[in-house]
């Protein structure tokens, strides 16, 4: 098949387009800035385009003779605070998205949202539902995927709390008890290729979700855990998580902010499972995330202890 894939460069693109690359579909990634992710381009069948994929006539342009579009564009804060930046990822793209296929014959959507999409008070999960409804009005042969929190190599999940345990004795943790079922992000792609060309998939939506559910303090110590560190994770009452969010909403790349505050309050561990559906093994955080926080090795314990001892 012929691809056409935004957000191709993210965190979920990473793992899918080389999947996607070895099964001999013919890709192309649209992206503003291309070079950020040059390892794509040297895979078999995939090219990068610099595309401005606001532009309605570029996307048209660019989705034209495409068998499929894939959108995983989305984010998880906004420069701004009023919900704008969150609507232009989410929502504008979307429909730029739904009008280029429209305008250039391709039929065939599949969409990246998020569980909890069209509940609560956040702006991420408010434009999220906003995009899927655009989505389902569209008329097109579409799939919408529902992720819990991805973990995988690269996440912002287990490989951020790596980094703040890292150098943090002590962690105040806002919405502590919040529960998460994390996804592996290679069980994510497998929802996707076997989807992919299945017609009995098209208007349907695919809650993806693992094996276990954990709340949000239970993985920052799993994390600290498996890094073998001795860390204080200490619950924030929300009186003090929101301070935390409202004073993160400042700090440069926004590590945490008032969004991301009320996004938490719902849980996120999923109803209907996709992967069953779908009849997918569902991989254990076990078995993925203690090699990627601790690699062992002989190569893994020189690079730590060179980094213990300041060598070069």
């Amino acid at each position: 098949m012929n691809i056409v894939v935004l957000g191709g460069t993210g965190f979920v693109g990473s793992h899918l387009i080389p999947r996607l690359s070895g099964l001999g579909h013919q890709l192309t990634v649209l992206s503003r800035n291309p070079a950020t992710k040059p390892e794509l381009s040297v895979l078999p069948s995939v090219k990068l385009a610099a595309v401005d994929v606001y532009d309605a006539a570029a996307l048209a342009a660019a989705v034209r003779g495409a068998d499929a579009v894939i959108n995983l564009v989305g984010i998880l804060n906004e420069k701004g605070f009023g919900g704008g930046g969150f609507r232009r990822a989410h929502v504008e793209l979307t429909q730029h998205v739904i009008a280029a296929c429209k305008a250039a014959g391709v039929r065939r959507l599949l969409q990246m949202s998020a569980l909890n999409a069209g509940r609560g008070e956040s702006h991420y999960l408010k434009t999220r539902g906003e995009a899927e409804t655009a989505v389902k009005a569209s008329g097109l042969d579409w799939t919408i995927y529902q992720p819990s929190v991805i973990f995988g190599p690269g996440d912002g999940l287990f490989g951020r709390f790596k980094s703040l345990l890292a150098i943090a004795p002590v962690l105040p943790l806002a919405r502590a008890s919040t529960k998460f079922a994390p996804v592996y992000v290679g069980d994510v792609v497998a929802a996707m290729v076997k989807t992919l060309n299945d017609s009995t998939a098209h208007n349907q939506v695919f809650e993806l979700y693992g094996p276990e559910v954990l709340s949000l303090a239970e993985i920052v110590r799993y994390t600290a855990r498996c890094m073998h560190l001795r860390r204080l994770v200490i619950p924030l009452p929300d009186s003090l998580g929101r301070l935390q969010a409202l004073i993160m909403d400042f700090v440069p790349g926004k590590p945490f902010s008032t969004d991301n505050f009320l996004s938490l309050k719902l849980d996120s561990v999923g109803g209907i499972d996709g992967l069953y559906r779908l009849k997918l093994d569902k991989t254990p955080i076990e078995a993925v995330i203690p090699q990627i926080l601790f690699p062992q090795g002989k190569q893994a314990r020189l690079d730590r202890y060179r980094g213990a001892s300041g060598r070069p």
